[in-house]
Protein backbone atom coordinates (compact mmCIF):
# COMPACT_ATOMS: atom_id res chain seq x y z
CA UNK A 1 0.00 0.00 0.00
CA UNK A 2 2.66 2.54 1.22
CA UNK A 3 4.69 1.73 -1.77
CA UNK A 4 1.48 2.82 -4.29
CA UNK A 5 1.07 6.09 -2.17
CA UNK A 6 5.21 6.77 -2.88
CA UNK A 7 5.07 6.51 -6.48
CA UNK A 8 4.66 8.74 -9.43
CA UNK A 9 3.88 11.97 -7.60
CA UNK A 10 5.38 15.13 -8.10
CA UNK A 11 7.05 16.45 -5.04
CA UNK A 12 5.97 19.66 -2.87
CA UNK A 13 7.52 22.74 -4.14
CA UNK A 14 6.54 24.22 -0.48
CA UNK A 15 6.25 23.44 3.34
CA UNK A 16 3.25 23.07 4.57
CA UNK A 17 2.34 26.22 7.30
CA UNK A 18 1.56 25.39 10.43
CA UNK A 19 -2.09 26.16 12.01
CA UNK A 20 -2.03 29.10 14.82
CA UNK A 21 -3.61 27.77 17.85
CA UNK A 22 -5.71 30.39 19.59
CA UNK A 23 -7.69 28.74 22.81
CA UNK A 24 -10.96 29.31 23.63
CA UNK A 25 -12.14 31.35 25.98
CA UNK A 26 -15.13 30.90 28.35
CA UNK A 27 -17.02 34.31 28.66
CA UNK A 28 -17.39 35.11 32.42
CA UNK A 29 -20.79 36.44 32.46
CA UNK A 30 -22.45 33.85 30.45
CA UNK A 31 -20.54 30.64 30.94
CA UNK A 32 -20.52 30.43 27.00
CA UNK A 33 -17.93 28.80 25.12
CA UNK A 34 -16.49 31.37 22.81
CA UNK A 35 -14.21 29.76 20.02
CA UNK A 36 -11.75 32.07 18.06
CA UNK A 37 -11.64 31.19 14.63
CA UNK A 38 -7.85 30.50 13.99
CA UNK A 39 -6.85 29.94 10.27
CA UNK A 40 -3.90 28.97 8.38
CA UNK A 41 -1.79 31.37 6.44
CA UNK A 42 -4.44 31.32 3.49
CA UNK A 43 -7.27 27.95 2.76
CA UNK A 44 -5.96 24.66 2.52
CA UNK A 45 -6.41 22.71 -0.27
CA UNK A 46 -7.92 19.38 1.42
CA UNK A 47 -9.59 18.53 4.78
CA UNK A 48 -9.64 15.16 5.37
CA UNK A 49 -12.16 13.72 7.78
CA UNK A 50 -11.15 10.44 9.27
CA UNK A 51 -7.62 8.79 9.16
CA UNK A 52 -8.57 5.26 8.66
CA UNK A 53 -7.53 3.34 5.64
CA UNK A 54 -9.76 5.28 2.84
CA UNK A 55 -8.88 8.60 5.13
CA UNK A 56 -5.03 8.77 5.68
CA UNK A 57 -4.20 7.07 2.23
CA UNK A 58 -6.43 9.78 0.61
CA UNK A 59 -4.50 12.32 2.75
CA UNK A 60 -0.63 11.32 1.65
CA UNK A 61 -1.25 10.97 -1.56
CA UNK A 62 -3.43 14.43 -1.49
CA UNK A 63 -0.14 16.03 -0.39
CA UNK A 64 2.14 14.09 -2.54
CA UNK A 65 0.55 15.81 -5.53
CA UNK A 66 0.72 19.34 -4.33
CA UNK A 67 -2.20 19.81 -1.83
CA UNK A 68 -1.50 21.48 1.16
CA UNK A 69 -3.45 19.10 3.32
CA UNK A 70 -4.96 18.38 6.99
CA UNK A 71 -6.33 14.96 8.46
CA UNK A 72 -8.95 15.48 11.35
CA UNK A 73 -9.42 12.43 13.54
CA UNK A 74 -11.46 12.11 16.51
CA UNK A 75 -9.53 9.68 18.31
CA UNK A 76 -6.10 10.18 19.89
CA UNK A 77 -4.20 7.53 17.44
CA UNK A 78 -4.33 7.57 13.44
CA UNK A 79 -5.54 4.63 11.48
CA UNK A 80 -9.33 4.47 12.44
CA UNK A 81 -11.01 1.20 13.38
CA UNK A 82 -8.86 -1.09 10.82
CA UNK A 83 -5.71 -0.28 12.36
CA UNK A 84 -6.90 0.25 16.43
CA UNK A 85 -9.93 -2.71 16.48
CA UNK A 86 -10.46 -4.23 13.57
CA UNK A 87 -8.29 -5.83 10.56
CA UNK A 88 -4.87 -5.23 12.37
CA UNK A 89 -5.94 -6.90 16.00
CA UNK A 90 -8.31 -9.37 14.83
CA UNK A 91 -5.25 -10.72 12.48
CA UNK A 92 -2.66 -10.71 15.47
CA UNK A 93 -5.02 -12.59 16.99
CA UNK A 94 -5.89 -14.98 14.44
CA UNK A 95 -2.51 -15.80 13.46
CA UNK A 96 -1.24 -16.23 16.86
CA UNK A 97 -3.82 -18.39 18.53
CA UNK A 98 -3.46 -20.85 15.09
CA UNK A 99 -0.31 -21.60 16.22
CA UNK A 100 -1.34 -21.99 19.95
CA UNK A 101 -4.28 -24.54 18.36
CA UNK A 102 -1.40 -26.07 16.08
CA UNK A 103 0.61 -27.18 19.45
CA UNK A 104 -1.86 -27.68 22.02
CA UNK A 105 -4.11 -30.15 19.34
CA UNK A 106 -2.79 -33.14 17.44
CA UNK A 107 -1.29 -31.34 14.95
CA UNK A 108 2.04 -31.03 16.12
CA UNK A 109 2.14 -34.68 17.26
CA UNK A 110 1.27 -35.70 13.39
CA UNK A 111 3.91 -33.85 11.97
CA UNK A 112 6.29 -35.43 14.51
CA UNK A 113 6.99 -32.80 16.94
CA UNK A 114 6.60 -33.68 20.33
CA UNK A 115 6.27 -30.65 22.66
CA UNK A 116 5.08 -30.74 26.17
CA UNK A 117 4.52 -28.19 28.47
CA UNK A 118 2.52 -25.47 26.61
CA UNK A 119 0.33 -23.46 28.57
CA UNK A 120 -1.85 -19.85 27.35
CA UNK A 121 -0.23 -16.99 27.83
CA UNK A 122 -3.22 -14.63 26.70
CA UNK A 123 -1.23 -11.42 28.08
CA UNK A 124 2.01 -11.75 26.71
CA UNK A 125 -0.61 -12.06 22.93
CA UNK A 126 -2.58 -9.60 24.19
CA UNK A 127 0.11 -7.56 24.03
CA UNK A 128 1.80 -8.82 20.87
CA UNK A 129 -1.23 -7.81 19.16
CA UNK A 130 -1.67 -3.71 20.83
CA UNK A 131 2.69 -3.75 19.84
CA UNK A 132 1.65 -4.58 16.28
CA UNK A 133 -1.05 -1.57 16.13
CA UNK A 134 0.82 1.17 17.76
CA UNK A 135 3.84 0.48 15.60
CA UNK A 136 1.61 0.71 12.40
CA UNK A 137 -0.34 3.42 13.69
CA UNK A 138 2.79 5.15 15.10
CA UNK A 139 3.45 4.50 11.18
CA UNK A 140 0.79 6.74 9.74
CA UNK A 141 2.01 9.53 11.80
CA UNK A 142 5.86 9.24 10.46
CA UNK A 143 4.26 9.46 6.72
CA UNK A 144 1.78 11.95 7.64
CA UNK A 145 5.46 14.18 8.83
CA UNK A 146 7.19 12.75 5.88
CA UNK A 147 4.42 14.22 3.52
CA UNK A 148 3.90 17.28 5.10
CA UNK A 149 0.46 16.40 6.20
CA UNK A 150 -1.07 18.31 9.18
CA UNK A 151 -2.77 15.80 11.92
CA UNK A 152 -5.48 17.74 13.74
CA UNK A 153 -7.24 15.77 16.92
CA UNK A 154 -11.31 15.97 17.45
CA UNK A 155 -14.21 15.87 16.17
CA UNK A 156 -14.38 17.28 12.74
CA UNK A 157 -18.17 18.59 11.38
CA UNK A 158 -18.71 20.72 8.15
CA UNK A 159 -19.95 23.79 9.65
CA UNK A 160 -19.79 25.37 5.58
CA UNK A 161 -19.12 24.21 2.41
CA UNK A 162 -15.43 25.39 2.94
CA UNK A 163 -14.91 25.19 6.87
CA UNK A 164 -14.51 22.59 9.07
CA UNK A 165 -14.61 23.19 12.50
CA UNK A 166 -12.81 20.53 15.02
CA UNK A 167 -14.29 20.20 18.45
CA UNK A 168 -11.54 19.11 20.77
CA UNK A 169 -11.15 16.75 24.08
CA UNK A 170 -10.30 20.42 25.98
CA UNK A 171 -13.03 22.22 24.44
CA UNK A 172 -11.27 24.25 22.39
CA UNK A 173 -12.15 24.43 18.73
CA UNK A 174 -10.56 24.81 15.69
CA UNK A 175 -12.00 26.27 12.56
CA UNK A 176 -9.82 25.12 9.68
CA UNK A 177 -10.89 27.30 6.09
CA UNK A 178 -10.77 25.05 3.06
CA UNK A 179 -11.20 24.22 -0.57
CA UNK A 180 -12.05 20.93 -0.58
CA UNK A 181 -13.36 18.56 2.19
CA UNK A 182 -13.32 14.64 2.17
CA UNK A 183 -15.40 12.53 4.11
CA UNK A 184 -13.70 9.52 5.13
CA UNK A 185 -15.46 8.70 8.61
CA UNK A 186 -16.03 4.99 8.17
CA UNK A 187 -18.31 2.66 9.78
CA UNK A 188 -19.15 1.68 13.45
CA UNK A 189 -20.60 -1.62 15.24
CA UNK A 190 -24.37 -1.89 14.56
CA UNK A 191 -25.94 -1.91 17.38
CA UNK A 192 -28.57 -5.21 18.25
CA UNK A 193 -32.07 -3.69 19.51
CA UNK A 194 -32.73 -4.23 23.40
CA UNK A 195 -29.20 -5.77 24.08
CA UNK A 196 -26.75 -3.34 25.98
CA UNK A 197 -23.23 -3.98 25.03
CA UNK A 198 -21.06 -3.79 28.18
CA UNK A 199 -18.19 -5.29 26.54
CA UNK A 200 -17.27 -7.43 29.61
CA UNK A 201 -20.08 -10.24 29.36
CA UNK A 202 -21.67 -8.41 26.50
CA UNK A 203 -19.25 -7.54 23.74
CA UNK A 204 -18.67 -5.99 20.67
CA UNK A 205 -15.88 -6.68 18.40
CA UNK A 206 -13.95 -4.48 20.45
CA UNK A 207 -14.48 -6.22 23.28
CA UNK A 208 -13.98 -9.47 21.77
CA UNK A 209 -9.88 -7.85 20.82
CA UNK A 210 -8.78 -7.72 24.50
CA UNK A 211 -10.99 -10.48 26.86
CA UNK A 212 -8.99 -10.93 29.83
CA UNK A 213 -10.02 -14.21 30.28
CA UNK A 214 -10.94 -17.19 27.83
CA UNK A 215 -14.68 -17.92 27.85
CA UNK A 216 -15.81 -20.99 29.03
CA UNK A 217 -18.57 -20.91 26.46
CA UNK A 218 -19.00 -17.97 24.17
CA UNK A 219 -22.07 -17.67 21.78
CA UNK A 220 -22.27 -15.50 18.58
CA UNK A 221 -25.10 -13.48 16.83
CA UNK A 222 -23.94 -13.44 13.74
CA UNK A 223 -21.69 -16.27 11.20
CA UNK A 224 -20.74 -13.39 8.79
CA UNK A 225 -17.26 -12.62 8.07
CA UNK A 226 -16.64 -10.35 11.81
CA UNK A 227 -18.37 -13.95 14.05
CA UNK A 228 -16.29 -16.70 12.06
CA UNK A 229 -13.20 -14.88 12.63
CA UNK A 230 -13.73 -13.76 16.08
CA UNK A 231 -15.25 -17.16 16.90
CA UNK A 232 -12.16 -18.99 15.25
CA UNK A 233 -10.03 -16.94 17.62
CA UNK A 234 -11.46 -18.02 21.07
CA UNK A 235 -12.50 -21.73 19.55
CA UNK A 236 -8.74 -22.14 19.27
CA UNK A 237 -7.89 -20.74 21.97
CA UNK A 238 -10.49 -23.21 24.17
CA UNK A 239 -13.93 -21.96 24.14
CA UNK A 240 -17.13 -23.42 23.10
CA UNK A 241 -18.29 -21.40 20.52
CA UNK A 242 -22.19 -21.56 19.02
CA UNK A 243 -23.14 -18.91 16.13
CA UNK A 244 -26.43 -18.05 16.03
CA UNK A 245 -26.88 -16.82 12.08
CA UNK A 246 -30.67 -15.60 11.11
CA UNK A 247 -29.81 -16.40 7.16
CA UNK A 248 -29.26 -20.48 5.93
CA UNK A 249 -25.58 -20.05 5.37
CA UNK A 250 -22.24 -18.74 6.71
CA UNK A 251 -19.93 -16.15 5.79
CA UNK A 252 -21.86 -12.93 5.21
CA UNK A 253 -23.66 -11.62 1.51
CA UNK A 254 -21.47 -12.31 -1.40
CA UNK A 255 -19.96 -15.79 -0.63
CA UNK A 256 -21.12 -18.38 -3.17
CA UNK A 257 -23.21 -20.56 -1.53
CA UNK A 258 -20.56 -23.89 -2.64
CA UNK A 259 -17.97 -22.56 -0.94
CA UNK A 260 -19.92 -21.22 1.98
CA UNK A 261 -21.24 -24.95 2.04
CA UNK A 262 -17.92 -26.17 2.04
CA UNK A 263 -16.78 -22.92 4.77
CA UNK A 264 -18.88 -24.76 7.12
CA UNK A 265 -18.28 -27.85 7.40
CA UNK A 266 -14.51 -27.21 7.78
CA UNK A 267 -15.32 -24.95 10.87
CA UNK A 268 -17.80 -27.71 12.35
CA UNK A 269 -14.80 -30.23 12.13
CA UNK A 270 -12.73 -27.35 13.60
CA UNK A 271 -15.26 -27.37 16.64
CA UNK A 272 -17.35 -24.20 15.85
CA UNK A 273 -21.24 -24.89 16.33
CA UNK A 274 -24.00 -23.25 14.26
CA UNK A 275 -27.50 -22.65 14.59
CA UNK A 276 -28.43 -21.16 11.38
CA UNK A 277 -31.87 -19.94 10.35
CA UNK A 278 -32.48 -18.62 13.97
CA UNK A 279 -32.90 -15.30 15.44
CA UNK A 280 -31.44 -13.85 18.64
CA UNK A 281 -35.32 -12.64 20.28
CA UNK A 282 -32.97 -11.48 23.88
CA UNK A 283 -30.33 -11.88 25.98
CA UNK A 284 -30.57 -11.29 29.86
CA UNK A 285 -27.17 -11.24 32.45
CA UNK A 286 -27.10 -13.97 35.14
CA UNK A 287 -24.67 -14.34 37.95
CA UNK A 288 -22.90 -16.68 35.90
CA UNK A 289 -23.58 -15.21 32.56
CA UNK A 290 -25.70 -14.78 30.14
CA UNK A 291 -29.07 -16.51 28.64
CA UNK A 292 -29.68 -15.74 24.99
CA UNK A 293 -33.06 -16.53 24.01
CA UNK A 294 -33.52 -17.76 20.22
CA UNK A 295 -35.94 -19.14 18.22
CA UNK A 296 -36.83 -20.47 14.57
CA UNK A 297 -36.52 -17.83 12.05
CA UNK A 298 -39.13 -19.86 10.14
CA UNK A 299 -40.91 -21.05 13.12
CA UNK A 300 -41.35 -18.94 15.48
CA UNK A 301 -42.85 -21.47 17.87
CA UNK A 302 -39.67 -23.10 17.53
CA UNK A 303 -37.49 -21.45 21.02
CA UNK A 304 -34.48 -22.21 22.49
CA UNK A 305 -32.58 -20.76 25.18
CA UNK A 306 -28.35 -20.63 25.22
CA UNK A 307 -26.52 -20.34 28.35
CA UNK A 308 -22.59 -18.42 27.91
CA UNK A 309 -20.14 -16.68 29.83
CA UNK A 310 -19.70 -14.17 27.05
CA UNK A 311 -21.87 -13.12 24.14
CA UNK A 312 -20.33 -11.31 21.26
CA UNK A 313 -22.91 -9.41 18.87
CA UNK A 314 -21.61 -9.11 15.81
CA UNK A 315 -24.73 -8.40 13.11
CA UNK A 316 -22.39 -5.91 11.15
CA UNK A 317 -21.48 -2.46 11.18
CA UNK A 318 -22.99 0.71 9.99
CA UNK A 319 -21.76 3.90 8.03
CA UNK A 320 -20.55 6.46 10.70
CA UNK A 321 -22.39 9.95 9.37
CA UNK A 322 -23.65 11.18 12.66
CA UNK A 323 -21.99 14.91 13.75
CA UNK A 324 -20.26 15.60 10.85
CA UNK A 325 -23.25 18.59 10.21
CA UNK A 326 -24.50 17.04 6.77
CA UNK A 327 -27.79 18.23 7.20
CA UNK A 328 -27.02 21.44 7.90
CA UNK A 329 -25.32 22.05 4.84
CA UNK A 330 -27.75 20.32 2.50
CA UNK A 331 -25.94 16.85 2.15
CA UNK A 332 -28.53 13.80 2.32
CA UNK A 333 -28.16 10.29 3.24
CA UNK A 334 -29.81 7.22 2.14
CA UNK A 335 -32.19 5.15 3.92
CA UNK A 336 -28.59 3.11 5.55
CA UNK A 337 -27.15 6.06 6.76
CA UNK A 338 -25.07 6.10 3.72
CA UNK A 339 -23.46 9.66 1.95
CA UNK A 340 -24.77 9.78 -1.65
CA UNK A 341 -21.88 10.27 -4.04
CA UNK A 342 -21.75 10.59 -7.59
CA UNK A 343 -19.10 8.47 -9.64
CA UNK A 344 -16.44 10.95 -8.96
CA UNK A 345 -17.04 10.69 -5.31
CA UNK A 346 -18.81 13.76 -5.13
CA UNK A 347 -21.70 14.74 -2.92
CA UNK A 348 -24.56 17.40 -4.29
CA UNK A 349 -21.76 19.98 -2.84
CA UNK A 350 -19.40 19.55 -5.43
CA UNK A 351 -15.92 20.46 -3.43
CA UNK A 352 -16.90 17.83 -0.64
CA UNK A 353 -16.78 14.27 -0.84
CA UNK A 354 -17.40 11.22 0.41
CA UNK A 355 -15.49 7.68 0.05
CA UNK A 356 -14.82 3.97 1.89
CA UNK A 357 -17.77 2.50 4.54
CA UNK A 358 -20.28 5.84 4.61
CA UNK A 359 -20.47 5.62 0.80
CA UNK A 360 -22.55 2.45 -1.02
CA UNK A 361 -20.54 -0.47 -1.64
CA UNK A 362 -18.21 -3.38 0.52
CA UNK A 363 -17.13 -2.09 3.90
CA UNK A 364 -13.96 -3.32 2.89
CA UNK A 365 -10.05 -1.28 3.93
CA UNK A 366 -8.71 -1.92 0.33
CA UNK A 367 -11.55 -0.94 -1.22
CA UNK A 368 -11.81 2.63 0.98
CA UNK A 369 -8.31 2.65 0.01
CA UNK A 370 -8.47 2.86 -3.34
CA UNK A 371 -11.34 5.35 -3.58
CA UNK A 372 -9.50 7.68 -1.60
CA UNK A 373 -6.50 7.72 -4.02
CA UNK A 374 -8.57 7.63 -6.88
CA UNK A 375 -10.87 10.75 -5.37
CA UNK A 376 -7.56 13.04 -4.62
CA UNK A 377 -6.60 12.22 -8.43
CA UNK A 378 -9.87 13.00 -9.34
CA UNK A 379 -9.74 16.46 -7.66
CA UNK A 380 -6.77 17.24 -9.49
CA UNK A 381 -7.86 16.47 -12.77
CA UNK A 382 -7.13 12.58 -12.82
CA UNK A 383 -9.00 10.11 -14.58
CA UNK A 384 -11.62 8.07 -11.96
CA UNK A 385 -12.43 4.53 -12.42
CA UNK A 386 -13.00 1.70 -10.06
CA UNK A 387 -14.43 -1.97 -10.88
CA UNK A 388 -16.04 -2.83 -8.07
CA UNK A 389 -16.38 -6.51 -9.09
CA UNK A 390 -12.55 -6.76 -9.08
CA UNK A 391 -12.61 -6.32 -5.37
CA UNK A 392 -11.31 -9.17 -3.91
CA UNK A 393 -13.01 -10.63 -0.51
CA UNK A 394 -11.21 -12.53 2.29
CA UNK A 395 -12.15 -14.05 5.31
CA UNK A 396 -8.59 -14.71 7.74
CA UNK A 397 -9.71 -18.30 9.40
CA UNK A 398 -7.75 -20.81 8.44
CA UNK A 399 -8.13 -21.93 5.62
CA UNK A 400 -9.03 -18.74 4.48
CA UNK A 401 -11.86 -17.91 2.42
CA UNK A 402 -11.55 -15.53 -0.81
CA UNK A 403 -13.33 -14.89 -3.59
CA UNK A 404 -13.47 -11.88 -6.24
CA UNK A 405 -15.97 -11.26 -9.01
CA UNK A 406 -19.29 -12.95 -9.25
CA UNK A 407 -21.44 -16.02 -7.83
CA UNK A 408 -23.16 -18.87 -9.27
CA UNK A 409 -25.75 -17.42 -7.50
CA UNK A 410 -25.50 -13.60 -9.04
CA UNK A 411 -24.28 -15.03 -12.39
CA UNK A 412 -27.77 -16.85 -12.75
CA UNK A 413 -30.35 -13.90 -11.69
CA UNK A 414 -28.58 -12.40 -14.37
CA UNK A 415 -29.07 -15.03 -16.64
CA UNK A 416 -25.26 -14.72 -17.78
CA UNK A 417 -24.18 -18.29 -19.41
CA UNK A 418 -21.41 -19.60 -17.60
CA UNK A 419 -18.88 -23.13 -17.10
CA UNK A 420 -17.57 -24.13 -13.55
CA UNK A 421 -14.62 -25.79 -12.61
CA UNK A 422 -13.20 -27.19 -9.18
CA UNK A 423 -9.57 -28.01 -8.07
CA UNK A 424 -9.55 -29.47 -4.44
CA UNK A 425 -6.46 -28.93 -2.33
CA UNK A 426 -6.72 -32.56 -1.43
CA UNK A 427 -5.17 -33.05 -5.09
CA UNK A 428 -2.38 -30.12 -4.65
CA UNK A 429 0.98 -31.55 -3.64
CA UNK A 430 2.43 -28.43 -1.91
CA UNK A 431 -1.26 -28.73 0.60
CA UNK A 432 -0.57 -32.55 0.71
CA UNK A 433 2.98 -32.07 1.90
CA UNK A 434 2.27 -29.15 4.45
CA UNK A 435 -1.00 -31.76 5.24
CA UNK A 436 -3.15 -28.70 4.69
CA UNK A 437 -5.79 -30.58 2.51
CA UNK A 438 -9.13 -28.68 3.13
CA UNK A 439 -10.13 -26.63 0.64
CA UNK A 440 -10.85 -25.88 -2.67
CA UNK A 441 -10.55 -23.37 -5.60
CA UNK A 442 -13.42 -22.88 -7.68
CA UNK A 443 -13.59 -20.73 -11.01
CA UNK A 444 -16.45 -19.40 -13.06
CA UNK A 445 -16.25 -18.70 -16.44
CA UNK A 446 -18.34 -16.82 -19.15
CA UNK A 447 -19.19 -19.98 -21.52
CA UNK A 448 -19.26 -19.12 -24.58
CA UNK A 449 -15.81 -16.43 -24.64
CA UNK A 450 -14.36 -18.37 -21.80
CA UNK A 451 -13.53 -14.92 -19.65
CA UNK A 452 -12.83 -15.06 -16.44
CA UNK A 453 -16.23 -14.08 -13.99
CA UNK A 454 -15.48 -15.34 -10.55
CA UNK A 455 -12.92 -17.02 -8.55
CA UNK A 456 -13.78 -18.70 -5.03
CA UNK A 457 -11.77 -20.24 -3.01
CA UNK A 458 -10.49 -22.25 0.22
CA UNK A 459 -7.06 -22.35 1.08
CA UNK A 460 -4.27 -21.88 4.09
CA UNK A 461 -3.25 -18.64 1.64
CA UNK A 462 -6.32 -18.16 -0.14
CA UNK A 463 -5.74 -14.37 0.96
CA UNK A 464 -2.68 -14.31 -0.86
CA UNK A 465 -3.73 -16.41 -3.87
CA UNK A 466 -6.65 -14.64 -4.82
CA UNK A 467 -4.79 -11.33 -6.14
CA UNK A 468 -3.83 -13.06 -8.82
CA UNK A 469 -7.32 -13.76 -10.27
CA UNK A 470 -8.14 -9.82 -9.12
CA UNK A 471 -5.90 -9.32 -11.44
CA UNK A 472 -6.55 -11.58 -14.37
CA UNK A 473 -9.85 -10.60 -14.29
CA UNK A 474 -8.78 -6.79 -14.30
CA UNK A 475 -7.03 -7.57 -17.59
CA UNK A 476 -10.19 -9.57 -18.68
CA UNK A 477 -8.28 -12.73 -18.88
CA UNK A 478 -9.40 -15.95 -20.04
CA UNK A 479 -9.25 -19.09 -18.32
CA UNK A 480 -7.15 -20.15 -21.07
CA UNK A 481 -4.74 -17.35 -20.56
CA UNK A 482 -4.20 -18.21 -16.81
CA UNK A 483 -3.85 -22.33 -17.87
CA UNK A 484 -0.98 -21.34 -20.12
CA UNK A 485 0.87 -18.96 -17.29
CA UNK A 486 3.72 -20.99 -15.84
CA UNK A 487 3.20 -21.61 -12.22
CA UNK A 488 5.97 -22.72 -9.13
CA UNK A 489 5.71 -25.97 -8.17
CA UNK A 490 5.32 -26.76 -5.32
CA UNK A 491 2.62 -24.53 -5.06
CA UNK A 492 -0.94 -24.30 -3.41
CA UNK A 493 -1.20 -21.33 -6.10
CA UNK A 494 -0.90 -24.37 -8.66
CA UNK A 495 -4.53 -25.22 -7.89
CA UNK A 496 -5.66 -22.07 -9.43
CA UNK A 497 -3.97 -22.77 -12.54
CA UNK A 498 -5.55 -26.69 -12.63
CA UNK A 499 -9.38 -24.89 -11.93
CA UNK A 500 -8.50 -23.00 -14.78
CA UNK A 501 -7.22 -25.83 -17.05
CA UNK A 502 -10.25 -27.85 -15.86
CA UNK A 503 -12.39 -24.65 -17.27
CA UNK A 504 -10.94 -24.44 -20.71
CA UNK A 505 -10.10 -28.06 -21.66
CA UNK A 506 -12.72 -29.65 -19.43
CA UNK A 507 -10.32 -31.60 -17.36
CA UNK A 508 -7.32 -30.72 -14.92
CA UNK A 509 -3.72 -32.00 -15.75
CA UNK A 510 -3.42 -33.32 -12.07
CA UNK A 511 -6.50 -34.61 -11.33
Amino acid sequence: MNSLIHRSVRSHTKLLQRFRLYKTTILPSTGLISSRHYATDGEVDLVVIGSGPGGYVAAIKAAQLGMKTVCVEKNPSLGGTCLNVGCIPSKALLNNSHLYHQAVSDDFKNRGIDVSGISLNLKQMMTQKENAVKTLTNGIAHLFKQNKVTEVHGRGTITSPNEVTVYKDDDTTEVINTKNILIATGSEVTPFPGIEVDEKHIISSTGALSLQNVPKNLVLIGAGVIGVELGSVWSRLGSKVTAVEFLGHVGGIGIDMEISKNFQRILQKQGVKFKLNTKVTGASRTAEGVIVSVESAKDGSKKEQLECDVLLVCIGRRPYTTRLGLEKIGIPLDSRGRVTVNSKFQTVIPNIYAIGDCIDGPMLAHKAEDEGIICVEGMNGGAVHIDYNCVPNVIYTHPEVAWVGKSEEILKEEGVKYKTAKFPLSANSRARTNNEIDGVVKVIADKDTDRLLGVHMIAPAAGEMINEAALAMEYGASCEDIARVCHAHPTVSEAFREANVAAFAGKAINF
